[in-house]
């Protein structure tokens, strides 16, 4: 009896024993598909995320600086027309102001304005910090690969197409540096710090309206001879060893030696301001004929080319009031390829 006792124990032991075995080899079955899915799916996840990497292009930050309003907005709203994703816009202007429907009748500069702006002077420091703002905010999106600094009063001269790609064309960026020394502008005190061979200029990357606040000076020479934002940038880069890196030219067009005109706007510290009479094909002709710039204090011609060959020099221009630069679009002078210059 005890023996036949045993055997159901026994069976009912190696049937416990089976179903602990199959149990375990359920749950390692389960985590292992469990691997094999999440394996799968982070793969699948990152192939998406490759692909999607490959197919979005690159996207050119517009970097604008103004007052208050941008009085051009509508020549860019024609510019950026049909390319929303390729540029992305940021717009630092005076605290607290908003670009609503009230203040632009542009959608792509809708609620574009950083809010973390401060207030900004001609020649002054503040003029540094709001581009390091702008540059902090356009920097937080990973797809933002160029970056163009644009005054309030500058306008576009060929058709975005051409723009985005003469500037992703090349791996350098475009800062307008060279040497100057003449005038007092280096202050020897800045030395070891600053060591003369490493003081560069150039063209300001953007200059709103800001000097129409204040009054000219009777002797222009004894005001701003330094202008911080027209020297940090390149200055830095020298500094840094980066000059390598760069093509030392803007692609920016100002008008500066109309000191002779009697036009008190027209002289001093600032460059030309183009009003409607002067919003002709002949000065966009000229401007885009423009091939080579000279820097006297450097002794250098930088002859300007795209992909390797002989191209403009400019893709922006400045300073144009709202009528002139609504006149040139109306006119349908700006955004052609190559303007008056044949195709070759």
């Amino acid at each position: 009896m005890s023996a036949m006792k045993r055997k159901p124990v026994q069976q009912k032991s190696q049937i416990r024993w089976k179903r602990k075995v199959l149990a375990a080899l359920l749950v390692s079955l389960c985590l292992a598909s469990f691997v094999v899915v999440e394996t799968q799916y982070s793969r699948i996840v990152s192939l998406a995320s490759l692909r999607h990497r490959f197919t979005v292009k690159p996207k050119i930050a517009f970097l604008f600086i103004a007052r208050n309003r941008l009085p051009l907005d509508m020549i860019w709203d024609a510019f950026f027309k049909g390319e929303e994703n390729v540029f992305s816009i940021y717009v630092h202007s005076r605290p607290g102001f908003l670009l609503n429907k009230g203040t632009t009748r542009s959608a792509v500069f809708l609620n574009r304005q950083a809010n973390d702006s401060i207030q900004v002077d001609w020649g002054e420091a503040t003029m540094i910090e709001a581009e390091r703002i702008l540059l902090r905010h356009a920097l937080t999106d990973p797809y933002n690969e160029r970056f163009v600094f644009v005054s309030d009063s500058c306008i576009p001269i060929y058709n975005f197409s051409y723009t985005y790609d003469y500037i992703m064309s090349t791996a350098t960026s475009f800062v307008d540096s060279f040497a100057d020394t003449k005038e007092g502008r280096y202050n020897p005190k800045m030395d070891p710090v600053i060591p003369v061979y490493n003081w560069r200029k150039g063209s300001q990357k953007s200059l709103p309206e800001f000097w129409r606040d204040r009054p000219f000076p009777a002797d222009p020479a004894k005001e701003h001879n330094c202008i911080p934002d027209e020297h940090y940038v390149q200055t830095l880069l020298a500094q840094e060893g980066f000059e390598g890196e760069i093509t030392q030219r803007s692609l920016t067009y100002s008008a500066w030696d109309l000191s002779a005109s009697k036009d008190r706007e027209r002289r001093g510290w600032h460059p030309v301001t183009y009003k409607f009479s002067d919003a002709t094909p002949k000065l966009i002709k000229s401007i885009k004929d423009i091939d080579n710039i000279h820097y006297e204090t450097e002794n250098r011609r930088e002859w300007c080319s795209s992909k390797g060959k002989p191209a403009p020099c400019f893709l922006f221009a400045r300073k144009f009031t709202r009528p002139a630069a609504l006149q040139l679009l109306n006119l349908s002078l700006l955004g052609a390829r190559r303007g008056a210059k044949s195709e070759t």
